[in-house]
């Protein structure tokens, strides 16, 4: 007769186990430095937004997160007055301030203040005499 063996098994280590072992630790390692990565950008994205709502000043250029283009007039603790089209203005939170246009920004308006406003109603004119679409036909 054969002794039964009522115990646990002892199993050799192999290189197999230990590779088994090795896997999930470096995964662990890799998921950590991952996310140890994105906050530390996230973070440092933060601090460069409450810089720029600290830096904010009347007379800045901004756009707001929904993309609206605006002059800051006046400045609260938590909002902004800003002056969307001359003589309109209207209140913003400042966490609503996405970013400031710089001088190199504001192509735009330079290109309009150079022409004038009597030179683009001239020119539109122009555009409408040399296209003469005719209107849509009514029935009298």
């Amino acid at each position: 007769m054969t002794p039964v063996s009522r115990g646990r098994r002892t199993r050799k280590p192999t290189k197999d186990s230990d590779v088994d072992l090795f896997l999930p630790l470096l995964l662990l390692i890799v998921l950590g430095g991952f996310m140890f990565m994105a906050q530390r950008r996230q973070k440092k994205a933060m601090q460069a937004t409450i810089d720029l709502h600290d830096s904010l000043t009347i007379g800045d250029r901004i756009h707001t997160s929904s993309g609206l283009e605006g002059t800051i007039v006046g400045i609260a603790d938590d909002s902004v007055d800003l002056e969307i089209a001359p003589g309109v203005v209207t209140t913003w939170m400042k966490v609503a301030v996405r970013d400031r246009i710089g001088p190199d920004d504001d192509d735009d308006d330079d290109d309009d203040d150079e022409q004038g406003e009597d030179h683009y109603d001239v020119e539109s004119e122009a555009r409408d005499e040399a296209d003469p679409t005719p209107g849509p036909k009514t029935d009298s």
